[in-house]
Order: structure tokens, then sequence, then C-alpha cells
């Protein structure tokens, strides 16, 4: 059966999906590897904030107590936070600032996190935490003004109902809370701040009971986050992971679930960020890597702005270390990105969704169909993905009549098609044909970087009363991008085809077909 996609747009497409990207702990961004990555990924996509850990932690070198004539005191240093913020703003794009860990010189205990050993702890003195915060955003709003700051979001910590990363219970969080958004408010009572930035898993009571306190309290709040996965229990093994995933659908049940757990409390029509997102939480599972996952996310990145005002992908690059070095160019990562900037089929979701019009025609199970200002229609469609580890599914077919041109349309339009799928645009599945490994030199990364590209075809369509028939046969867990122009016409009169080799007559021009 084939769809006919109305001519007048129901929607404008949300950019929810490209509000945030993820990246891993601060300090990493003076690396050479990760600011090369991070300029093709905003070149080619451009996100326009940007999340990581480790703000605060000892990598950043912002909180350096001393002794001085008998008395501690504490000078806040800002060499490494303004390299790394100027090197985002050299790029387009902003911190979302989360702040946290705890510095170790203000830490009340020793629990850590990571292999860089974040603090999980709450501090031991209140006030000196609050003056680092003053601090941190006071010299943020100095530096860039207090204009370019008021639009960066300063989150208060990273999923405190995990133990993993909060050492403390409920209680003790939302005294943090209360501690630090009253400093940021301090600072400029335009800064946003809000949280809590809850992991999934957490019961509707834990976010409940933060909005109490929060409105009991009358405390500032700017907006609610929260972060999203779809993967089961670990299955480890050596230098990786693999787990169950669930339907992509559970990542969107849980970007609208702050809604709907908020109902009726002061925080109910707060924007609701999704601070990370991926399908699993694990930074060395394979899945990440493959061509499933960009067809698992397409209808999570199409239909996610119905539900949050923003969705973070977690990450932009493997340039990250929470679970050590990476051992091998392929190892799971969170990024779209490998390090040396080989692109994952992941990556290619992307930067279709950023060819993307502005206007929505039609969003199906499969397909998302737009049309530009200047009349160009896109389409981009992709194959079903079983979580379920099923074999992927070769030949479904997305058929679709067009609007192109005027309704009365004659002629035809330019087809270009891009695809990534188990077969084409697939620099994992090459590198696992070279053997996987370990350090491939540069011949071989070079080979990976060519497989990692989309395939690409065109062709002509015809238009008759101003539509378009397009039949799109997918591959396995294929995710492609198409984009139709309306033809004009400016053949030469004298062009002939049938004289490209010298063989025809001027006579014979008037009966022949011209290109």
């Amino acid at each position: 059966m084939r769809i006919v996609v109305p001519r007048q747009p129901t929607a404008r497409l949300s950019d929810a999906w490209r509000h945030c990207v993820g990246t891993g702990r601060l300090d990493l961004a003076l690396r050479r590897d990760y600011q090369e990555s991070l300029d093709l990924v905003q070149k080619e996509i451009g996100f326009r904030y940007i999340r990581g850990h480790g703000l605060l932690s000892d990598g950043m070198g912002v909180h350096r107590p001393y002794d001085y004539a008998g008395e501690r005191r504490v000078r806040h240093a800002f060499t490494y936070v303004d390299q790394v913020v100027d090197a985002y703003l050299e790029r387009g794009i902003a911190p979302f600032l989360e702040l946290g860990f705890m510095p170790s010189g203000l830490a009340s205990g020793d629990d850590t996190v990571f292999w860089w050993k974040g603090n999980i702890t709450p501090p031991r003195d209140e006030k000196e935490w609050a003056d680092l915060v003053r601090a941190v955003i006071g010299h943020l709003v100095d530096r860039y003004g207090i204009d370019q700051v008021r639009r960066w979001p300063v989150e208060v910590w990273n999923e405190p109902n995990l133990s993993a990363f909060w050492s403390a219970d409920q209680n003790a969080y939302h005294r943090l809370y209360e501690v630090t958004s009253l400093a940021v408010k301090e600072v400029d009572a335009e800064l946003q701040v809000g949280g809590p930035s809850l992991a999934p898993g957490y019961g509707d009571e834990w976010i409940q009971r933060f909005a109490e306190f929060v409105e009991a309290r009358d405390l500032p709040i700017d907006f609610v986050s929260r972060h999203a996965y779809s993967s089961g229990p670990v299955q480890p093994v050596p230098f990786g992971a693999h787990q169950t995933l669930m339907p992509a659908s559970a990542l969107l049940e849980q970007f609208g679930a702050p809604r709907r757990q908020l109902a009726g409390t002061k925080l109910a029509d707060l924007p609701v960020h999704i601070t990370e997102f991926n399908s699993s939480y694990r930074p060395d599972n394979p899945i990440h890597d493959t061509a499933f996952h960009a067809a698992y996310l397409a209808p999570v990145l199409v239909n996610g702005g119905d539900l949050a005002d923003s969705f973070s992908y977690w990450t932009f690059s493997d340039v990250f270390e929470e679970v050590g070095i990476p051992t091998a160019p392929f190892h799971g990562g969170f990024g779209l990105l490998t390090h040396r900037q080989i692109k994952k089929p992941t990556y290619h979701l992307y930067t279709f969704m950023a060819e993307m019009g502005e206007q929505v025609l039609a969003r199906g199970e499969d397909h998302l169909v737009t049309r530009h200002g200047d009349g160009r229609i896109t389409v981009l469609a992709w194959a079903p993905a079983d979580p379920t580890g099923g074999v992927p599914v070769a030949g479904h077919t997305v058929r679709l009549s067009l609007p192109v041109g005027a309704p009365d349309a004659q002629g035809s339009a330019f087809a270009r098609r891009r695809s990534v799928s188990e077969d084409a645009g697939n620099s994992w599945a090459a590198w696992c044909e070279m053997g996987r490994p370990l350090a491939p030199g540069n011949r071989l990364l070079d080979a990976l970087r060519e497989a990692g590209e989309p395939a690409r075809s065109h062709r002509s369509v015809p238009i008759a009363g101003g539509r378009a028939d397009v039949d799109l046969v997918l591959g396995r867990n294929e995710v492609t991008l198409l984009e139709l122009t309306p033809v004009v016409d400016e053949t030469p009169e004298w062009w002939s085809d049938n004289r490209l080799f010298g063989l025809g007559t001027e006579d014979s021009d008037a009966s022949v077909n011209r290109s």
C-alpha cells in the first residue's frame, strides 16, 4: 500500500534531538583527538550544548585548598575551565553545566566512581561548597558575559538516586540542591538551574518527593532533568559487556515520564531535559557500534521531541574513560565517532536528521517526510530493528507518494539517496572483517574511515500532477535519507545524446530525446 503524503505540513520538526550532546569528563576536551572529533561533529551535525561530568573534580583543578599563616584557605583556579569552555565556544557549542563531582579537598568521604575516581560524597562544608559554586559561575559570567551564561543550563549533580554516583541519601541530595541552587541564583537571578538528573529505574516517589521539597522550601528551579537507557543487566566479558535491550519505545516512555510524574506539582510545566540517553548505559557494549543501533534509535530521534524539550545522546565521541582507556578502536564506546574520527552508523542517523526540512509532512513507524523552505522534499526511512536479536529484515519497503513542486507540476525530480546498513556505511563490520585489529595502522584506519561513509546513489524520478512515487527498499538494519529536488531543465537546445560520440546529425536533433 502506497502512503499518500499530504501537501500541507502538519507540524514543524522539533530540534530537541540536537539541543545537547554528551561528552566524557570535561578535561578530555584538552586533547587533540577530542577537539578534532568535535570539529567534525559540529560541521556535519551541529549541536548547541555539550554536557559532561567532572567540572569540579580534581582533574579540572578548580578547588585548591592551602594553608597560610596557620589558616586554611582556598584558591579557585580556572586554567583548565577557560581552555575547555573556549574550545567549545570556538566550535559553536556551549556548555550545559553539570556541577560535580566533589573536589577531594572538600569531600566528606573517599567514595569514588569510574577509573578516574570522581568523588561522590557530599561536601564536608556547605559554605565552602556554596563559595565554590559562586566562584565558578561568577567567573564564567565575568569571562563570557552575563547574556551568554544566562543561556547555559546549570544542573545540580549527576544521578543522585544511584549509590554509584551519590554516597548519601535523598535528603542529603535535597540539601545539596538547596545550597547549590541558591548559590547559582546569588550570582544572577536569571541563570537557569535545575535537576535532579535521575538515572532510569527510580520510582515515582523519588521525583515527587524532590518536587515537594523544592515547593515547600520555595527553591529556584528552571528545568527538570533525567536520563534514559533501555538495556538490562550486564553480562560481563573481558574488556566489554553484553545486555538485553528493551524496545526503543521504552526510551520514549522514559522521556515522557517526568511530566506524568510531576503532574499537579509546581514543577509540572517546566522544561524537561533528558541530559543522557542511549541504548546501553555501558561504555563497552558493542551494540553502540552497529548498524542495528542506528535503525533502533531512528524512531527515538524522530519522535522524542514530542515528549521532552531536549534529549542528549551520550556521547559524541569514544574519547571517554569511565572504565579505563579503550583497548581497541571499536570497543562498544558510547560515541558517534571512535577515536581518530571513524564514523559509526549512528553518526549518520544524526547527519541525516541534520538535513531534514523544517516542515513535517508525514510521520510513520518507519519514515519521516519533511519539506524545506526551497521546496526540497526529504525522507528519512528505517528498517525494523529487532532488539531480541532476530535476523535483520531485508527488503522492507516504504512506498510513498510525495508532493513535489506545484500541485499541477509535471516533469522530474533529482533523487539523491544515502544509506547505512549491515552492508553499507558500516565501519564496525569492516573492522570485524579485518580480524578486529587492536591497533590498526594508517592504511587500515583509512579503510575504516572509507567503510564508514554512507552508500550513495542518484536517479531521476518522474513527477505527474505534482507527485512523485518512490519505493524505498531497505536492506538489513538500513537507515536511508532520500532528497527530492524538482528539476529545472537548462539543457541547451542543440544538445542531443545521439551525438555524444559524433554519430548523429543536426537533422536528427529534433527527433531524439534530450537529457
